[in-house]
């Protein structure tokens, strides 16, 4: 609390190397690696379908058929759907698609806090802490709100949640402060009430389907984490 004097807690864990990255120059810094080595992204090309054959993997994307001797389904939110488009498919290694929106709120002026501060976790989430983007404004969330599709309004409705979250380890929130700010969803794959699933990455090993690897239930951290989950994709291939 001396660190950060509009904090009230009784113990904390300081984390000195915890930072913050702007994800979208990472995207792009990705990509730019990935078509120096080859790559082309397509967007706005959604899979119609998919058959498993014994030359690979045909996709039928539009009026477009590619056979794919490698595919990698890291589609988000859609893994599960994605998977079930596949013929052939073992339809008892698909796990269900479930949506948890979290929702995040803008503070009006300027932020109390010169780091991230993190509650302790609730059930299904990280709890609602206090994030700093690039610019220095901060923003809180996010809450965990079980829907049944994919929505990224914010309802301002929420926000009375909000204040009494805050409030436990910022008293001083003052009333009016906070604004719908943005939303996301996580992509579950173990509904409310139950144990938190892990990432599933799932290989020939598990599904007996060779070249395909799908990534299932990659929610936060999956973003700190992509560099990792490729090179596990990567060793995976590569031992097949």
């Amino acid at each position: 609390m001396r660190m950060e004097p509009a904090l009230h807690c009784v113990a904390a864990l300081h984390s000195p190397s915890t930072g913050i990255i702007d994800s979208h120059a990472l995207m792009l810094a990705y990509l730019g690696d990935a078509e120096s080595a080859g790559a082309m992204l397509a967007l706005k090309s959604p899979l119609e379908k998919a058959l498993i054959s014994e030359h690979g993997i045909e996709l039928q994307i539009e009026k477009t058929r590619i056979r794919a001797k490698t595919l990698v389904n890291s589609a988000g939110l859609r893994a599960p759907s994605i998977a079930r488009l596949i013929g052939g498919f073992p339809a008892d290694r698909v796990p269900r698609e479930l949506y948890a929106k979290g929702n995040y709120y803008s503070l009006a002026g300027r932020p109390p806090f010169s780091r991230l501060i993190y509650p302790v976790p609730d059930a299904g989430g990280l709890g609602v802490h206090v994030t700093l983007d690039l610019a220095g404004q901060a923003r809180f969330g996010p809450d965990v709100e079980w829907v049944e599709r994919i929505s990224y309004e914010v309802d301002p409705r929420r926000a009375e949640r909000f204040y009494a979250a805050i409030r436990r380890y910022w008293p001083g929130l003052p009333d009016g402060a906070l604004a719908p700010g943005y939303a996301g969803i996580r992509p579950k794959i173990s509904g409310p009430q139950e144990p938190a699933a892990d990432f599933v990455i799932q290989g020939p090993a598990e599904h007996g389907v060779p070249g395909l690897i799908n990534l299932f239930g990659i929610e936060s951290p999956g973003l700190t984490a992509s560099l990792a989950l490729a090179e596990q994709v990567l060793a995976i291939l590569e031992a097949a």
